[in-house]
């Protein structure tokens, strides 16, 4: 059952991250970012006007690589003190504090750029023959001329970074701080709410009439800040739009793919196919849940409730360690070292605390061990979510460690690869160690709902929805609050067809997800997912040699293009057949659901 959360400062310790590590204390950090702006200055000083030939070019890169390193433990501390409580006013003040100097930090840097892009190509080709380690970050530069604008141009940009930032900090700030759920009333007692507990509690909870009531709640809350939070929105898409125009981009959608690397072939793969051959499996998946809770009809409120409530284990977080380990055990010795490590030396955040962000994300800054913010409820599906978390870890973990600053982030459609593949690691283990038939379906449903659904589903719809979004963009459009809500609706409906009543309130869904303000960003969830489905095929059939390509891939990084990373792990995402073959495997495990279920019914009666 929901309770009301605590303040922050009433949580336990050892159930908080240890962010020390980053700064020591508050006084450290403000002294770190003063210096910073201070060693900015003198780097411009030292710098500008003096890139004109290869020595130049890579005395400019190592300085300038080497003052970036040391932006990371800042922004990172600014971001993660603030993620655990929004509602925390010093929080606020650092966070606010760092977007300002980090702007103008970041425009006295950008002649860089845009002296490097003044040289001759032959120049830059030089620096990349002479010095391997900026060979990568040369030739996306190279890559990038097309779209530079001029030099004064490029440092008004960068001074304007934390504006343009601003939508995001608006929609958290709604969210997190202003948006309060008052109890709702079921049969005469009362229940708390607030966004942690409705995503993480009542939206799965067994009976009908409690779920169903917290999602009006929910949903009636999130209605009244809905046009505040569409305008918000819609100035996010408008600088995009923008900024696509201004830097001689053909669509908002080649602008926003640019940094991806990948076409728009890709991406509307992933949507068309999934949307079209996915959608009859997961409406047998609706009416399955449907037939096993007795519903008269199944609803949108439905869809996140257990296949079977009675059989939802329970965990500590202790006890989660011992899964996360038998299951990751397969990455080998080094791997779980940073596991062990990640427990023992408070990498993680598992409190429960008003102000703290929804959902899960892993923060891995470079020449830093990882962060990982997760609000623990003692649900059994945590563990999946740890794994992913943990699959994000490992993979920075790695590449930091091979890479440098510049090459350690892979392309943003390559990046939940990693950490969906964790899920899928932990879901073989489960199944390969049971032969309970309820505990088996128990595994192949939390696959099902948490892992393919969370990712093939949910973020597969949001990515439908911001497809529509950005045509009208495109078109020279605005969007409000019925528009919106319109066409996330429409979204919903086409997907779900006659086996889900899209109630009231369902077309709020796209209120709660901060995505939206991070690019093409749902639709690589289930690129990712693609992926790690076929490499974790491939290390049940193959075992180690299969393991240790994937390790590989982990530890390049960025050098790499997200068709060339997925071909080192032997997956060929240039062609739709990973991407067929994983719904067809989806299909599969609800086949095996329906026959689990009838078997299990078979014996109880």
């Amino acid at each position: 059952m929901a309770k009301s959360l605590p303040p922050r400062s009433e949580v336990p310790v050892e159930e908080t991250w240890n962010l020390e590590s980053l700064f020591a204390s508050d006084q450290a950090f403000n002294k770190a970012l003063d210096s910073l702006e201070q060693e900015a200055a003198a780097f411009q000083e030292q710098h500008k006007g003096n890139i004109q030939n290869t020595a130049s070019v890579i005395e400019v890169l190592t300085a300038y690589l080497a003052l970036l390193e040391k932006l990371v433990p800042i922004s990172t501390y600014a971001s993660l003190a603030l993620s655990t409580d929004q509602t925390n006013d010093v929080a606020q003040m650092h966070a606010s504090k760092y977007s300002s100097v980090a702007a103008k930090i970041s425009s006295r840097l950008s002649f860089v750029t845009s002296e490097l892009l003044e040289q001759p190509e032959e120049t830059l080709k030089a620096a990349m023959e002479q010095s391997a380690e900026f060979e990568v970050y040369l030739k996306k530069l190279i890559r990038k001329k097309p779209h530079q604008l001029h030099p004064e141009v490029e440092k008004t940009l960068a001074a304007y970074s934390s504006t343009f930032s601003a939508p995001y900090g608006l929609y958290n700030t709604t969210k997190m701080v202003d948006m309060a759920f008052e109890d709702f009333e079921v049969n005469g007692k009362r229940y708390p709410l607030s966004y942690v507990s409705f995503e993480g509690d009542w939206e799965a909870e067994p009976d009908a009439e409690l779920r169903r009531t917290a999602f009006t709640a929910f949903s009636n809350k999130l209605k009244e800040y809905q046009h505040t939070t569409a305008k918000t929105y819609d100035m996010q898409l408008q600088m995009e739009k923008t900024t696509s125009d201004l830097r001689g981009y053909e669509t908002i959608f080649d602008y926003l793919l640019f940094n991806q690397e990948v076409d728009r072939s890709l991406y509307n793969r992933q949507i068309d196919l999934i949307t079209e051959e996915l959608a009859p499996h997961m409406r047998k998946y609706a009416k399955l849940l449907q037939k096993a809770h007795g519903l008269e009809k199944m609803t949108f409120a439905d869809l996140k409730v257990s296949l079977d409530p009675s059989y939802e284990p329970e965990i500590t977080v202790d006890e989660s360690k011992k899964y996360i380990n038998d299951a990751l055990g397969i990455m080998g010795g080094d791997y779980l070292e940073m596991v062990e490590r990640s427990y023992s030396e408070r990498w993680i955040d598992f409190a429960q605390n008003t102000g703290k962000s929804t959902g899960a994300f892993c923060s891995s800054p470079y020449g830093h061990h990882p962060y990982i913010l997760i609000s623990w409820t003692g649900r059994m599906n945590e563990v999946f979510v740890l794994a992913h978390e943990l699959g994000h870890a490992g993979h920075f973990y790695n590449a930091n460690r091979e890479q440098n600053l510049f090459n350690a982030r892979p392309s943003l459609y390559f990046i939940e690869a990693p950490s969906t593949m964790n899920e899928m690691l932990v879901a073989n283990h489960l199944l390969q160690n049971s032969e309970d038939p309820k505990f088996k379906r128990w595994v192949i449903s939390s696959i099902v709902a948490r892992t393919y659904y969370h990712n093939f589903v949910t973020h597969l719809l949001e990515a439908a929805y911001q497809r529509k979004v950005y045509d009208r963009i495109d078109a020279g459009q605005s969007v409000n609050a019925g528009v919106l809500n319109a066409i996330k609706r429409g979204v919903l409906e086409e997907f779900w067809g006659d086996a889900v009543e899209i109630t009231p309130g369902a077309e709020l869904t796209w209120m709660r997800q901060p995505h939206y303000y991070m690019g093409l960003y749902p639709y690589t969830y289930s690129a990712g997912l693609t992926i790690s489905t076929q490499v974790s095929k491939r290390i049940l059939k193959e075992g180690q040699p299969a393991v240790d390509e994937w390790l590989e891939v982990l530890k390049t990084g960025g050098t790499k293009t997200p068709a060339e990373l997925s071909k080192m792990a032997g997956v060929d995402i240039t062609t739709e057949e990973p991407l067929r073959d994983t719904i067809a495997y989806i299909g599969e495990l609800i086949d095996e659901l329906v026959v689990l279920t009838e078997e299990i019914e078979e014996v109880a009666k």
